[in-house]
């Protein structure tokens, strides 16, 4: 019976020593890594945030990537945009980060910081292939046609049978007024994707 005090106060020192916060705050960024995919696999983005956070470095690329990721699928736009620019302030030279970027900025229609972003891209690698088609369909999208035809001759003359870019490259020259050159690239959607609706239409205006 004297013994029992000293066993709970053993009890008590092993719980101070061991407690489920101590080791929650001993993770290590690995660790947090892996569990913040484990609950983004689970659509839990909100836990993959709060899991990063406990290892949070304001210098880290890595994280604030992640962060910027899993903000982005939680529909916490502003804070995404955030923590897209603190990674593109650590890594200057990065595409990702600027890529990454847009999604946010695109899904609360700030579309000139979209155009800003993508205009980045391209000053760091003028022939990147996402960054010239997506730049040129806004411009598209804009009717400023001139724009469009630029960025998609860069992508058209590095990929000459991919579908998007030609067909878009298609309409653009129709627009400006260059039918002959829009007969030809129409029909050669065709050849990538026959039956393919949107060249069949500008075909149609055409004849």
């Amino acid at each position: 019976m004297k013994l029992k005090p000293i066993v709970l106060l053993f009890s008590f020192l092993l719980s101070l020593v061991l407690p489920g916060a101590s080791l929650e705050e001993s993770m290590d960024q690995p660790t947090a890594f892996q569990q913040s995919y484990a609950f983004e696999n689970q659509g839990q983005y909100s836990k993959g945030i709060s899991v990063l956070l406990k290892v949070y470095s304001a210098d880290s690329y890595e994280i604030n990537l992640r962060l910027a990721w899993l903000s982005y699928l939680n529909g916490a736009y502003t804070e995404s945009m955030s923590y897209y620019q603190k990674a593109g302030v650590l890594m200057p030279y990065s595409l990702e980060a600027r890529l990454g970027y847009v999604l946010p900025a695109a899904a609360v229609g700030n579309w000139e910081q979209v155009v800003a972003k993508y205009r980045e891209v391209l000053q760091i690698d003028p022939k990147h292939k996402i960054a010239n088609y997506r730049l040129a369909s806004i411009y598209y999208n804009r009717e400023e046609y001139a724009a469009s035809f630029k960025l998609l001759k860069t992508v058209v003359n590095l990929y000459p049978f991919e579908y998007d870019s030609l067909v878009l490259f298609a309409w653009t020259h129709l627009k400006m007024g260059k039918t002959r050159e829009a007969k030809v690239l129409f029909q050669k959607v065709l050849l990538v994707s026959p039956q393919d609706q949107s060249a069949l239409e500008g075909l149609a205006l055409l004849q």
